[in-house]
């Protein structure tokens, strides 16, 4: 019997779930990023980055099929016995908080910057736990179609976003290859970074109602999230010299500067605006896990809620004291870079090798 029966979700919501999840803060700073490392072939290490993703998304999903009714935090317990896979599960609920909190700060400190200088951000935080609260408290079900909703509303973006194409420069990105392939190499670390939020399948793969097109659901997000940094990327590249998308801290916004219509200006306002309900499409999910991994390791499933509304107060304390400088928000990334590396690409393969151990020795005792 599926306990997740009455909160599943649709293939088109898995997909977008992981897609809204994957699109973060990263299109900001990537195309900088990329070009400081391995200049403008650093498109070629995002479709490097893509394949590493779509490798450990399909061991995600592998595992994941191995026990379509259990999430991560069923199966830590189940292979490594109650003590240890309930430290694991701590760990998870812990990376989930570090995550949300993470995105939800960079936001505010763009925002501080860009639109709202002289607003504090206890006051912003508390305009996103509202709607935050409103959403998540109803589980994954209406979370899939909020995610579903915001991908076709801002449809729009990448659009507009050809327009300083115009003024775009080609040959930037000749000789393709320039500095050989280690700069490529290297900055392929950056790119799996920005591919993180695939191991979300760990979490929603027994919420799917056709678990049978999982793969295919988790191929087209990563495929998705691609064209997207590719979008971004290039169109950075093609418009500046690979000398000045270095200077900018966030160039993607520094290239919305230059769009300009007879009837609107600072269109990079609009942006932001709407970007910011992109970017909850991203902490959502970790908050999710959050207090779906507290409320099952408390074994009090059924107060989900309670667990939701704590979880956004204590948010909502955190920013009254905790004013993050551009430093502070670039350690936080780096450091949910180093951990997010370890839960999505390195588990999966300590999981699926413990699995397997586990199912050698279980049939060797069997024979016997």
């Amino acid at each position: 019997m599926n306990k997740y029966r009455n909160n599943e979700i649709t293939l088109m919501q898995y997909i977008l779930l992981i897609h809204g999840t994957q699109v973060g803060i990263g299109i900001l700073t990537l195309p900088r990023e990329l070009t400081e490392i391995a200049g403008t072939d650093g498109w070629i290490s995002i479709l490097l980055g893509w394949m590493l993703s779509i490798c450990a998304s399909l061991l995600i999903t592998y595992i994941m099929k191995k026990h379509p009714q259990k999430t991560l935090f069923d199966l830590l317990p189940y292979y490594f016995g109650t003590w240890l896979g309930n430290f694991g599960n701590l760990l998870m609920i812990l990376y989930g908080a570090f995550v949300t909190v993470t995105v939800l700060f960079t936001a505010l400190f763009v925002i501080n910057v860009w639109v709202l200088v002289e607003t504090p951000n206890y006051m912003i935080l508390a305009l996103y736990l509202i709607p935050a609260y409103i959403i998540g408290h109803k589980g994954v079900r209406v979370l899939g179609r909020y995610s579903e909703i915001i991908f076709f509303l801002t449809l729009w973006i990448p659009i507009l976003l050809l327009v300083p194409l115009q003024d775009a420069h080609p040959l930037h990105l000749l000789p393709v290859i320039k500095e050989g392939w280690l700069p490529i190499f290297h900055a392929v670390k950056t790119t799996i970074v920005s591919f993180l939020g695939f191991e979300m399948a760990f979490f929603f793969y027994p919420f799917l109602t056709c678990k049978q097109h999982a793969t295919k659901g988790i191929v087209i997000a990563n495929t998705l999230s691609l064209l997207v940094f590719l979008h971004i990327t290039l169109i950075t590249y093609l418009f500046y010299s690979p000398y000045e998308s270095i200077q900018y801290q966030w160039p993607t916004l520094n290239l919305l500067k230059e769009i300009e219509f007879p009837f609107l200006e600072r269109f990079e306002i609009i942006f932001l605006s709407s970007y910011m309900v992109v970017l909850s499409t991203t902490w959502l999910p970790y908050t999710f896990i959050t207090v779906f991994g507290s409320s099952t390791l408390l074994k009090k499933e059924a107060h989900y809620q309670q667990h939701l509304l704590v979880f956004l107060v204590l948010l909502l304390i955190t920013g009254f004291f905790f004013q993050p400088s551009y430093t502070q928000i670039a350690q936080l990334a780096k450091a949910w870079g180093a951990a997010g590396s370890i839960i999505a690409y390195v588990l999966p393969v300590v999981l699926w090798l413990y699995m397997g151990l586990h199912h050698f020795f279980q049939r060797r005792i069997s024979l016997k």
